[in-house]
């Protein structure tokens, strides 16, 4: 397997498929570099290389007991990117992959990137603040850790409706949930309930100021995880330039119920 070894001694699993301008991929909770099967095939099978790793305590990533922090996962992202000697390279996230890429930018700059795609990202921020009531209650999110914790296989199965639209009619085959399923339960337990305080109490709204270069939001306007309002609206908003693509009835986990026209809108966005 490809791995490299983080600065804190984590040991990272990712893949690296074929070649050209680089486009690198940070995959969303509680996945790993998987989801990204088909992105990657498409956009390596016309020209370019594409990197997706599995987030530490996810996939085949080593399982630590600690860093689960967004400053923390921003570093690994820059140990990978040093790693490859990867420059001008498009940074892709989704849902909390979106803050992933977003602190890499605020902590270490765009000297090496070229672009930035945020997917149904949690930026500018997703829990509720003091001074952001509309964010999401921290009741949610402690329901979240609650059955994590009682149950962490069945929780994540049944999040499988609100997260495809399942309960909303989009037709999802018994397959992609066995393996969201599976790719689920390759993590750590601990770190799966610790990126659930990561992604609900990080404010991203100081990453998102330090953004200058081209930018790409897209997001599904019938998102049940994620808001649009709250979240990918925002962002599109606070970013200079910003171009943002809503699919109109789309759930979160529109890599698969809109595959087509994501490996479209992500090839015209890296191609320009």
């Amino acid at each position: 397997m490809s791995t490299f070894t983080s600065r804190d001694g984590t040991e990272i699993y990712f893949k690296d498929w074929g070649s050209g301008k680089p486009v690198l991929f940070s995959h969303g909770w509680p996945l790993d570099a998987d989801m990204w099967e088909y992105q990657m095939q498409y956009l390596s099978s016309r020209g370019y290389r594409t990197i997706a790793f599995d987030r530490r305590g996810f996939g085949r990533s080593s399982q630590p007991w600690t860093g689960y922090d967004y400053d923390t996962f921003a570093d690994d992202i820059a140990d990978l990117i040093e790693h490859l000697d990867l420059h001008e390279v498009t940074l892709v996230g989704f849902s909390m992959g979106g803050g992933d890429v977003s602190r890499y930018i605020g902590r270490h700059g765009t000297a090496r990137v070229a672009k930035l795609a945020l997917l149904g990202a949690v930026t500018p921020i997703f829990g509720k603040a003091a001074d952001f009531p509309e964010g999401v209650d921290a009741s949610v999110f402690a329901g979240i850790k609650d059955g994590l914790l009682k149950d962490r296989a069945q929780f994540i199965s049944d999040f499988a409706a609100p997260f495809y639209g399942i309960d909303k009619g989009h037709k999802i085959s018994d397959g992609v949930l066995t393996q969201t399923l599976n790719i689920a339960l390759l993590a750590s337990l601990k770190g799966t309930v610790d990126c659930v305080t990561a992604f609900s109490e990080t404010d991203f709204r100081a990453d998102m100021a330090k953004v200058d270069v081209p930018t790409l939001v897209i997001h599904g306007d019938a998102d049940a995880i994620v808001p649009f309002e709250t979240t990918g609206k925002l962002a599109a908003q606070m970013i200079k330039g910003a171009e943002l693509k809503v699919y109109e009835g789309a759930p979160h986990g529109f890599a698969v119920t809109h595959q087509q026209r994501l490996n479209e809108d992500l090839l015209a966005f890296v191609s320009r």
